[in-house]
């Protein structure tokens, strides 16, 4: 029966992952008037590269390494990616993932982590969330009661059973709009996903606006979090194999639509705490169970994404946002606890948050730009 606990436990962070992260991506490809098949060819390549890292790092390392998509990178796309072709952005996905496999095989991934302050990292995380968090009210005025019953629904559950917050959520969500008849699910069938290659367009503009920022979160705000967690649970996993390996799968399914994939956090604490097994030994079966899953799902993509085609925009708003305010807050505290980097943090904050765009480039990059300048100007002393 005990061998069935982790089992259970990545049914539940498959659940919490699919349940926000996904309505994001779905955002993104809605704002870069993506085609239905380009959009179902990207689930399948986060789903397919999540589910091959997760069930082979697992068994190699025996502990329940836990693999996801990068949701802050998902967000960024939702505002870079109708500024450039989708050729361009995917080029710059290589970039991206090509400079974090460097940095991870010369040893240099440490080195960057110590020159670009957390707080000014953080910051910019979260001015990329912001967004996101304000248009949950911004729909909460246009459907009163659809997003009303919804963030209701959010605050009895983070209550009473907080793993199952989005989840509950989003049924209710979806509850709510069949019932006043705002959904349209006569298009959904089961369909299987079919993999779309996009040859690679390199232009140095997407490679700043989106490899730069897109490295970045992806390396502060969840591969650091995501083996925080390994570590914390007493899993002593070599950071430089794990980046390399799940870099290396990144760059190679990017033209095909995968922004990059990460080590998770928080449905890693679901699948390496004690609440998935007793035993530590046998908890790495929880994160096979976990990517096998995922590599269930990527099976039906089309189907996923004609699902989420289905639901009101203002839903798919309001879970979006829902299902980021932890991060939001998780980024603000991390941004504004240090007094000595507080200013420079919040200037970061407001800049990447404005959505502002200079010179053709955009906030996520001119915020840390800034907040360097700011946190220099403030902090720096001369040698005596």
């Amino acid at each position: 029966m005990r061998l069935l606990q982790p089992v259970v436990a990545a049914m539940v962070a498959i659940l919490a992952g699919y349940s926000g992260s996904v309505v994001i991506i779905f955002q993104a490809a809605q704002a870069a008037h993506l085609s239905s098949e380009l959009l179902s060819s990207w689930i399948w390549a986060v789903s397919f590269g999540s589910g091959v890292c997760g069930v082979v790092l697992s068994l190699v390392h025996r502990a329940p390494v836990s693999v996801a998509w990068s949701t802050p990178g998902a967000a960024l796309l939702v505002v870079s990616l109708p500024n450039v072709t989708y050729p361009e952005a995917i080029g710059a996905y290589v970039v991206a993932w090509a400079a974090i496999l460097l940095l991870a095989v010369t040893g240099l991934f440490d080195r960057v982590m110590k020159i670009v302050p957390v707080s000014i990292a953080q910051a910019m995380l979260a001015g990329i969330l912001f967004r996101f968090g304000a248009d949950t009210f911004i729909s909460a005025g246009r459907q009163p009661l659809m997003v009303g019953a919804m963030i209701l629904i959010y605050l009895a559950a983070r209550r009473l059973l907080p793993r199952f917050a989005i989840s509950l959520v989003l049924l209710g969500g979806i509850a709510i709009a069949a019932f006043r008849g705002q959904t349209d699910f006569s298009h959904v069938a089961l369909n299987f996903a079919v993999p779309v290659l996009t040859v690679p367009d390199f232009t140095l503009g997407a490679a700043i606006n989106i490899a730069v920022p897109l490295a970045l979160v992806a390396i502060t705000g969840q591969y650091l979090p995501g083996l925080a967690v390994l570590r914390g649970a007493g899993y002593t996993v070599a950071p430089r194999g794990l980046v390399t390996s799940i870099g290396s799968v990144s760059m190679l399914l990017a033209p095909f639509g995968c922004h990059g994939i990460t080590t998770a956090a928080i449905t890693a604490a679901l699948i390496a705490g004690p609440d998935a097994h007793p035993d530590p030994r046998r908890r790495w079966i929880g994160g096979v169970a976990m990517g096998s899953l995922y590599l269930l799902i990527a099976i039906f993509g089309a189907t996923l994404a004609a699902l989420f085609a289905a639901l009101p925009r203002e839903l798919i708003a309001a879970i979006a946002g829902l299902a980021l305010l932890g991060a939001i807050l998780g980024g603000l505290s991390a941004a504004l606890a240090d007094a000595r980097q507080r200013d420079a943090a919040l200037i970061t904050f407001l800049c990447t948050a404005s959505g502002m765009t200079l010179a053709g480039l955009g906030a996520a990059f001119w915020g840390l730009v800034i907040g360097l300048s700011a946190q220099f100007v403030l902090t720096f002393r001369r040698p005596a």
